[in-house]
């Protein structure tokens, strides 16, 4: 019995790592107007000088993957797509692969932490529900698993099931590889009207594609070109991600030892 409900207990990481697994900056976009709610735009004049004056659109784009790949650290809000699941987060991370934050999908809730190559992550039922059920889990197989799991942190350490994967969520570096991965995908690009988001000033640089989606993307002109926001309308995916607080101190605080479950030590449903 034992065994069985720690193969429960590892099923739920599983889960977690399908559910919330990393997800390219470059695709991240869902379906639903609520993903374009957050880092308002609009149409604003812009600084004089304007400090992209003398370059194509083409090459803003490449200053502006450029300084976001240098980022030490920032935050992310608004939605991905994960296995055909629309994802709400809302996520604060740094290069020293720690992050905080919280995530929402099909009405469930989960908070997760990582410090110190250690991820803890805390969901509400409907969010454990919606996850394991999503990856064909018995009914009675989730009951018992929510149980282990209720109104506790899970801990997860290297090498347990399912870490590799939620290790991606707090890469920092990892998530914005893929900003220059294919240098072919930010090319051809228009410049549109300037615009503000949050009250930055920001250029807007537009990709079309043939199959009427559209691509927009949010750079800063103050300080360094830092991409604020990016939107796509149209195609199957459309949706929107803001980037924030660049190089701001990420503070992730560790859970208090008798909130946790570690997955090593579950046994019986209860702590060890």
């Amino acid at each position: 019995m034992a065994s069985h409900r720690k193969l429960r207990a590892a099923a739920v990481v599983c889960a977690i790592a399908v559910v919330a697994g990393p997800a390219p900056v470059a695709a991240w976009a869902a379906a639903g107007p609520a993903a374009a709610r957050p880092g308002a735009v609009s149409a604003a004049p812009s600084p004089s000088p304007d400090p992209f004056a003398d370059l194509t659109a083409d090459e803003i784009a490449d200053r502006a993957v450029t300084a976001t790949r240098s980022a030490t650290s920032l935050r992310m809000t608004g939605r991905v797509v994960t296995e055909g699941q629309p994802l709400d987060i809302d996520f604060a991370v740094n290069d020293h692969d720690e992050c905080t934050g919280v995530m929402k999908i099909k009405g469930g809730t989960a908070e997760l932490r990582k410090i110190d190559r250690i991820t803890y992550m805390k969901g509400d039922e409907a969010f454990w529900r919606v996850s394991m059920a999503s990856q064909g889990m018995p009914e009675a197989q989730i009951d018992a698993t929510v149980e282990l799991v209720k109104g506790r942190w899970l801990k997860i350490t290297p090498g347990q099931a399912g870490s590799a994967d939620l290790s991606g969520v707090c890469d920092l570096k990892s998530l914005l590889a893929d900003l220059d991965k294919d240098k072919e995908q930010r090319r051809g690009l228009t410049r549109g009207p300037d615009a503000e988001v949050d009250g930055s000033p920001v250029a807007t640089l537009v990709k079309k594609k043939a199959e009427g989606e559209t691509t927009t993307v949010s750079v800063s002109q103050e300080g360094k070109p830092y991409i604020l926001k990016m939107v796509k309308a149209g195609g199957e995916e459309p949706g929107a991600m803001v980037l924030s607080d660049y190089d701001k101190p990420v503070r992730v605080v560790v859970p208090p030892a008798d909130e946790t479950v570690d997955l090593s030590k579950l046994d019986g449903g209860t702590p060890a």
